[in-house]
């Protein structure tokens, strides 16, 4: 069976810290969707790791990890996260394959989200600019390169083909960018994943299964910027809820176990986009300082509010999660009252279903308001020695959301997670 492990929110949720936790359960580790914009944070030894492309179940050593198919790789970003890694895990390399159906971000494809974000003036869509969305538009339009290309004998000829083409549309756009230098570093990068271990990963991985293998597929970004089910047009190019699992890895809806849905315990966004619950006041800044609330990439500031239960009852419906994780209830120790979004009035109307376009509507959170708890919880090693008024917060988001929270996270470590019986 393969299990899935996606966030549930704008990004950002603690998946990494997550995935590596339960990695210690599976035998392999799959990425099915994304690309380098995603920054999983680990702490391991102290130390910590931000992952891009590689999956989160590179610490545990008898893990394999798959980039699938509906992954989008930078071979420089690629490379460059190996090359870290290696001291930290000298065998990543033996432990990583590569499907053969992923397609390549191109030096062009970078230079064209620049310039189409540039376009766009007040309207940004809050892009990190990577190339990410150009390489899913050629990959739809049936243009893109793949990584099974790079062992193609005319693989430069496809590429300066692809390439012209996006020579002409940067021209449209009136934009001088030089990604021409951007060239060398890329064909170096090529070079180096050739020598990967590229596989046919659809069958490699119903392979696994057959043989009884566990698998945990790990999602990037979170559910509110899916494609189809986001806050449209503020949303990345891929499917990050679970439906997303069987077409990025190859695999049939039957194969689908449990799903675990991560939440903070309050809500975050990186760039432009609709946000119901933000806080734009002091307690948005507190929030942002004590949650440290920083892009692990991107070093961008992350916008804050409240937890906002309609959007969570919405992400966890569209992908059947089976056990919830909330991260970074140890942020919530600083905050009295907490306070939980469990309605909107939209155009002035209440409704607790999460409008089509939020774009074009005004929205007004409705709080539920909660006592601050006296006994920190990120001093707490088992869920036990959390306060009454604690559990009292969990057993009403659990009612709410008609799901089991499974566990808490109350700290940066691994050994931070508190299970809830």
């Amino acid at each position: 069976m393969i299990d899935v492990l996606l966030g549930l929110q704008w990004g950002d949720e603690g998946k990494g810290k997550i995935v590596d936790y339960l990695a210690e359960k599976y035998d392999i580790i799959a990425r099915f969707q994304g690309g380098p914009n995603a920054g999983h944070t680990l702490y391991v030894n102290g130390k910590k790791v931000v992952l891009r492309t590689i999956p989160s179940g590179v610490f545990q050593p008898h893990c394999l990890n798959l980039i699938g198919n509906g992954v989008v790789i930078d071979p420089v970003s690629l490379q460059q996260e190996i090359t870290q890694l290696i001291p930290l895990q000298p065998d990543v390399v033996k432990r990583l394959f590569i499907s053969h159906r992923a397609h390549l971000i191109l030096p062009t494809h970078r230079a064209l989200d620049a310039a189409s974000e540039a376009a766009k003036g007040e309207d940004k869509i809050g892009s990190t600019l990577k190339g990410i969305g150009p390489a899913y538009m050629d990959k739809t339009g049936r243009n893109g390169l793949r990584i099974g290309d790079i062992l193609s004998k005319n693989f430069k000829e496809k590429y300066n083909k692809l390439t012209q083409k996006h020579v002409q549309m940067l021209r449209q756009y009136g934009q001088e960018i030089d990604w021409a230098a951007w060239e060398q570093p890329f064909f170096e990068a090529c070079e180096y994943i050739r020598e990967l271990q590229i596989v046919n990963s659809e069958y490699w991985i119903n392979n696994h299964l057959k043989a009884g293998k566990r698998v945990l597929a790990e999602g990037a970004q979170g559910s509110m910027l899916d494609i189809d089910y986001g806050t449209y047009p503020f949303v990345t190019s891929s499917n990050t809820t679970a439906a997303g699992v069987c077409n990025g890895l190859g695999v049939a809806p039957s194969t689908i176990g449990e799903v675990y849905g991560i939440t903070k315990a309050y809500c975050t966004r990186v760039g432009s986009g609709p946000f119901p619950t933000e806080l734009n006041d002091a307690t948005g800044e507190e929030l942002r300082k004590v949650g440290n609330e920083f892009g692990a990439v991107t070093g961008r500031s992350r916008r804050c509010g409240w937890i906002d239960l309609v959007a969570l009852k919405y992400t966890v419906m569209l992908s059947g999660v089976t056990k919830l994780i909330v991260t970074k209830a140890d942020v919530m120790d600083n905050f009295n009252p907490v306070k939980a979004a469990v309605a909107y009035i939209a155009d002035g109307k209440e409704t607790k279903e999460f409008p089509y376009d939020l774009c074009d509507m005004t929205i007004e959170p409705v709080y539920e308001s909660f006592a601050g708890w006296d006994v920190p919880i990120g001093t707490c090693t088992q869920y036990s020695d959390v306060p009454q008024v604690f559990k009292d917060y969990v057993r009403f988001v659990e009612q709410y959301l008609e799901t089991k929270i499974a566990y808490i996270s109350n700290g940066t470590g691994r050994d931070h997670l508190l299970s809830i019986p």
